[in-house]
């Protein structure tokens, strides 16, 4: 909201959006879930939310900040992209149980072969760590207390000071 000051047309919109989606979603949770009252559907719609935000925030920051990324005119082939822009969080049983071990200690393998399944992903784990280093490039694996140290020490360059998202994606 802040980002949109002096522009009440776009706040509008974006109150408008938010509204509606969290409606859409309280009424599936009485249609589809069984709630009975839009009260236990909110709650469940905000608690659910609480409670999965944490793991895709480690998906998404933990596994990928920090690393190299690259522009559009500038990248490298997918293998050395995948083996140097994200890596492996060791294993996990909460984050394994809300995202699938996939997303969390086989990450590298799920970006490069993202239709495989959890199981598939599991077996080739062994092969495409071997192969990376046999063919001198990075297998990243890292702890969650490694990741999150590392998070917190350089919270400041990662998340402030990076450049914007639109930079990397070819956006003006």
């Amino acid at each position: 909201m802040g980002e949109l000051k002096g522009q009440w047309l776009e706040r509008c919109k974006l109150l408008m959006s938010v509204s509606l989606g969290l409606t859409f979603h309280v009424y599936l949770n009485m249609a589809i879930a069984g709630f009975n009252s839009i009260l236990s559907a909110t709650i469940f719609l905000f608690v659910y939310r609480a409670v999965t935000m944490l793991p895709y925030i480690h998906v998404n920051i933990f596994q990928h900040i920090g690393l190299p990324m690259y522009t559009l005119k500038d990248r490298p082939a997918k293998i050395y992209q995948m083996a140097t822009g994200c890596l492996n969080l060791n294993r996990n049983i909460i984050l394994d149980w809300i995202l699938g071990h996939t997303l969390v200690y086989c990450h590298i393998e799920h970006h490069l072969f993202p239709t495989l399944t959890d199981s598939m992903v599991l077996k080739i784990r062994p092969i495409v760590k071997r192969f990376l280093l046999e063919h001198g490039l990075p297998y990243n694996e890292k702890s969650y207390m490694n990741r999150l140290k590392f998070f917190v020490d350089k919270y400041e360059t990662i998340m402030e000071k990076a450049p914007p998202i639109t930079h990397f994606v070819g956006l003006p």
